[in-house]
Protein backbone atom coordinates (compact mmCIF):
# COMPACT_ATOMS: atom_id res chain seq x y z
CA UNK A 1 0.00 0.00 0.00
CA UNK A 2 1.50 3.17 -1.13
CA UNK A 3 0.77 6.18 1.60
CA UNK A 4 1.31 10.01 0.68
CA UNK A 5 1.88 12.31 2.61
CA UNK A 6 0.86 15.96 2.04
CA UNK A 7 1.86 18.92 4.68
CA UNK A 8 0.61 22.65 4.95
CA UNK A 9 0.85 25.80 6.89
CA UNK A 10 -0.46 28.98 7.40
CA UNK A 11 0.27 31.66 9.50
CA UNK A 12 -3.08 33.19 11.16
CA UNK A 13 -2.93 36.36 12.76
CA UNK A 14 -5.90 35.88 14.85
CA UNK A 15 -5.65 34.83 18.59
CA UNK A 16 -5.42 30.76 19.43
CA UNK A 17 -8.68 31.11 20.77
CA UNK A 18 -10.67 32.20 17.97
CA UNK A 19 -8.58 29.93 15.56
CA UNK A 20 -9.50 27.04 17.58
CA UNK A 21 -13.40 28.15 18.01
CA UNK A 22 -13.51 27.85 14.10
CA UNK A 23 -11.20 25.11 13.15
CA UNK A 24 -12.89 22.53 16.00
CA UNK A 25 -16.35 23.51 14.98
CA UNK A 26 -17.05 20.88 12.09
CA UNK A 27 -20.06 22.99 10.59
CA UNK A 28 -17.01 25.57 9.38
CA UNK A 29 -15.36 22.54 7.36
CA UNK A 30 -18.36 23.57 4.16
CA UNK A 31 -17.13 27.52 4.77
CA UNK A 32 -13.27 26.34 3.49
CA UNK A 33 -14.01 23.44 1.12
CA UNK A 34 -14.30 24.23 -2.36
CA UNK A 35 -17.78 24.66 -4.13
CA UNK A 36 -17.26 22.51 -6.81
CA UNK A 37 -17.00 19.51 -4.23
CA UNK A 38 -20.76 19.66 -3.44
CA UNK A 39 -19.72 19.62 0.20
CA UNK A 40 -22.76 18.80 2.86
CA UNK A 41 -22.45 18.05 6.56
CA UNK A 42 -25.33 15.20 6.84
CA UNK A 43 -24.79 14.84 10.75
CA UNK A 44 -27.40 16.30 12.75
CA UNK A 45 -26.77 18.58 15.89
CA UNK A 46 -22.81 18.94 15.64
CA UNK A 47 -21.37 20.27 19.22
CA UNK A 48 -19.88 23.49 18.66
CA UNK A 49 -16.00 22.13 19.69
CA UNK A 50 -15.12 18.57 18.75
CA UNK A 51 -14.18 15.43 20.75
CA UNK A 52 -12.66 12.37 20.64
CA UNK A 53 -14.80 9.53 19.41
CA UNK A 54 -17.08 12.32 17.35
CA UNK A 55 -18.32 10.64 14.42
CA UNK A 56 -19.10 12.97 11.64
CA UNK A 57 -21.05 12.28 8.45
CA UNK A 58 -20.80 13.79 4.84
CA UNK A 59 -21.39 13.77 0.90
CA UNK A 60 -18.84 15.26 -1.23
CA UNK A 61 -18.62 14.88 -5.11
CA UNK A 62 -14.87 15.43 -5.79
CA UNK A 63 -15.32 13.46 -8.96
CA UNK A 64 -17.12 13.98 -11.77
CA UNK A 65 -20.41 15.61 -9.42
CA UNK A 66 -20.57 11.70 -8.24
CA UNK A 67 -22.20 11.91 -4.97
CA UNK A 68 -19.63 9.93 -1.84
CA UNK A 69 -20.73 9.20 1.52
CA UNK A 70 -17.56 10.13 3.60
CA UNK A 71 -17.43 9.46 7.45
CA UNK A 72 -14.68 10.68 9.66
CA UNK A 73 -14.00 10.00 12.76
CA UNK A 74 -12.00 12.75 15.71
CA UNK A 75 -9.64 10.66 17.32
CA UNK A 76 -7.57 12.72 19.08
CA UNK A 77 -8.21 16.15 20.82
CA UNK A 78 -5.80 18.39 22.87
CA UNK A 79 -7.62 21.75 23.20
CA UNK A 80 -5.72 24.86 21.49
CA UNK A 81 -2.92 22.64 20.37
CA UNK A 82 -3.80 19.35 17.83
CA UNK A 83 -6.72 17.57 16.81
CA UNK A 84 -7.11 14.67 14.68
CA UNK A 85 -9.46 13.09 11.71
CA UNK A 86 -9.66 9.68 10.45
CA UNK A 87 -11.77 8.67 7.69
CA UNK A 88 -13.68 5.39 8.68
CA UNK A 89 -15.81 4.89 5.44
CA UNK A 90 -14.93 6.80 2.09
CA UNK A 91 -12.98 7.48 -1.19
CA UNK A 92 -9.92 6.87 0.61
CA UNK A 93 -8.16 3.52 1.59
CA UNK A 94 -6.32 5.07 4.75
CA UNK A 95 -6.83 8.98 5.14
CA UNK A 96 -5.13 10.18 8.23
CA UNK A 97 -5.38 14.48 8.84
CA UNK A 98 -3.53 15.72 12.18
CA UNK A 99 -4.60 19.67 12.43
CA UNK A 100 -1.67 21.05 14.71
CA UNK A 101 -1.85 24.83 16.31
CA UNK A 102 1.29 26.64 17.78
CA UNK A 103 0.54 29.98 19.48
CA UNK A 104 3.98 32.45 18.82
CA UNK A 105 4.02 36.25 18.40
CA UNK A 106 2.06 37.16 15.32
CA UNK A 107 -0.83 34.47 15.81
CA UNK A 108 -0.86 30.85 15.13
CA UNK A 109 0.82 28.83 13.14
CA UNK A 110 -1.25 25.68 11.89
CA UNK A 111 0.11 22.58 10.43
CA UNK A 112 -2.08 20.12 8.40
CA UNK A 113 0.16 16.77 8.21
CA UNK A 114 -1.92 14.52 5.85
CA UNK A 115 -1.65 10.81 5.34
CA UNK A 116 -3.64 9.17 2.73
CA UNK A 117 -3.93 5.96 0.48
CA UNK A 118 -6.23 5.08 -2.41
CA UNK A 119 -7.93 1.74 -2.95
CA UNK A 120 -7.23 -0.31 -6.11
CA UNK A 121 -3.50 -1.05 -5.83
CA UNK A 122 -2.09 0.26 -9.32
CA UNK A 123 -5.06 1.64 -10.31
CA UNK A 124 -5.09 4.32 -7.11
CA UNK A 125 -1.53 4.93 -8.03
CA UNK A 126 -2.36 6.06 -11.50
CA UNK A 127 -5.44 7.87 -10.32
CA UNK A 128 -2.96 9.48 -7.67
CA UNK A 129 -0.58 10.60 -10.61
CA UNK A 130 -3.03 11.96 -12.79
CA UNK A 131 -5.28 13.61 -10.34
CA UNK A 132 -5.69 13.00 -6.86
CA UNK A 133 -2.55 14.70 -6.18
CA UNK A 134 -3.54 17.65 -7.58
CA UNK A 135 -7.06 17.76 -7.03
CA UNK A 136 -6.27 17.68 -3.10
CA UNK A 137 -3.24 20.35 -3.23
CA UNK A 138 -6.47 22.90 -5.21
CA UNK A 139 -8.45 21.72 -2.40
CA UNK A 140 -5.65 23.09 0.33
CA UNK A 141 -4.90 26.02 -1.44
CA UNK A 142 -8.69 27.21 -1.94
CA UNK A 143 -8.48 26.41 2.04
CA UNK A 144 -5.69 28.72 2.06
CA UNK A 145 -7.17 31.53 0.45
CA UNK A 146 -10.45 31.28 2.38
CA UNK A 147 -8.89 31.38 5.46
CA UNK A 148 -7.09 34.49 5.07
CA UNK A 149 -10.35 35.96 3.63
CA UNK A 150 -11.89 34.82 6.83
CA UNK A 151 -9.26 35.56 9.22
CA UNK A 152 -7.62 38.63 7.80
CA UNK A 153 -10.01 41.01 5.96
CA UNK A 154 -11.58 42.03 9.33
Amino acid sequence: MKVYTQTTQQLIHAPIEKVWDFFSDAQNLGAITPAYMNFRTLTENLPKEIYPGLIITYKVAPLLHVPMFWMTEITSVIKHKLFVDEQRSGPYKLWHHQHHFEKNTDGVLMTDILHYSLPFYFLGTIAHTLFVKKQLRNIFDYRYQRIEELFHSK
